[in-house]
């Protein structure tokens, strides 16, 4: 009984020596570029999910330290070969990522959503269509039409008509409005033509004056209509056509190869901003969190997010399958929900919730 004794406190002591072991080692901690989530501020890590990260650590008894990665792949393949304890920053939980490794209890409620240049989001107007070379063309024509009928006008009358008893240095202004005047107010009753010809041709104007009005709202109308249907994305069924850019292996790149929407791949956040930012894409289609941030700091001067959240996901921290440190975080993270913590941290980078 004695020796049996001993062998259930020695592996009693074991057990116990190896749990302090566990919590008192210096754990690695992997994350990847993804403000606000996570990114490096004066030579030091920040973020939500860094600041959620040393809370975590507080109340755990850990040391750790942080292997930031260059990609987003990278990152989750340190987890995976279990050359890191953990990774933390906007990460997705999805099957297939559970497969084959672990997630806590998700620490953010996320989603997909779309950023347009700024450029593609001028909204059709009246400014527009009249600024527009297509219209700008009609007018010029217009002009030289009136003008011409006027002075013709003018040859046919000017013996017959005082109005256009003038001579041609002084003619053409006069009878450019008389023409127009003609076109827009269908005359003036003491300038009617008084020869035969004259007559005639008036009423010629006159009928061709519809056709001159009919062009000019048909010209407006069809700038506006062009402008407002390749200027505006407002929904995911306007991303067809448009060249529009993700990153690579990401949720949202699964969501577009479902959607079957053509689009360009990048390795990381850095180039697929740098993409957006020179033009190269008109569309990104990321996270909602991340574009949001994003476009009130650096991007405001290239891109504006648009539509609603689609697409909810949650964030949860990830660790090699297996890991003993899920149930240790899972309860740290109810705690931290329940006392208020985590609000704290929430509104420190995104403001109050809604």
């Amino acid at each position: 009984m004695a020796p049996l004794l001993r062998i259930i406190a020695a592996l009693f002591i074991l057990l116990l020596s190896w749990g302090q072991s566990l919590t008192a080692q210096t754990l690695t901690v992997a994350t990847v570029t993804r403000p606000p989530f996570s990114f490096v501020e004066n030579g030091r890590d920040a973020g939500f999910s860094i600041d959620l990260l040393a809370e975590l650590s507080d109340r755990l008894g850990w040391k750790y330290e942080i292997n930031r990665a260059d990609a987003f792949s990278e990152m989750l393949g340190l987890v995976g070969r279990g050359e890191a304890d953990l990774a933390i920053a906007n990460i997705s939980i999805t099957a297939a990522r559970e497969i084959v490794m672990d997630f806590s209890q998700p620490i953010f409620e996320s989603g997909l959503q779309m950023m347009v240049r700024v450029e593609d989001l001028q909204t059709p107007s009246l400014l527009n269509a009249v600024l527009s070379w297509d219209l700008a063309a009609a007018i010029g024509i217009a002009f030289v039409l009136l003008v011409g009928g006027g002075m013709l006008m003018w040859a046919l009358e000017r013996r017959a008509q005082p109005y256009f008893d003038r001579p041609l240095k002084e003619a053409w202004f006069p009878s450019f409005w008389w023409a127009l005047n003609l076109v827009v107010n269908g005359g003036f009753e003491e300038r009617v033509p008084r020869t035969p010809i004259g007559r005639m041709f008036g009423v010629v104007l006159v009928v061709s004056s519809l056709f001159v009005v009919s062009v000019f709202v048909a010209k407006i109308t069809a700038v506006m209509t062009v402008n407002a249907i390749t200027g505006s994305v407002n929904s995911v069924n306007d991303l067809y056509g448009k060249r529009v850019g993700t990153i690579r292996g990401s949720t949202a790149a699964g969501f577009l190869d479902r959607r079957e929407i053509a689009y360009r791949g990048y390795d990381g956040l850095s180039a697929l901003k740098e993409a957006f930012e020179v033009g190269n894409i008109q569309v990104v289609v990321f996270d909602a969190p991340i574009l949001s941030y994003y476009t009130t700091h650096k991007g405001y001067r290239y891109g504006r997010t648009v539509g609603s959240v689609f697409l909810k996901e949650n964030y949860g921290i990830i660790f090699p399958d297996g890991s003993p440190l899920v149930e240790d975080v899972n309860r740290a993270l109810l705690a931290l929900r329940e006392d208020g913590t985590y609000d704290v941290i929430y509104r420190r980078w995104f403001g109050a919730r809604d």
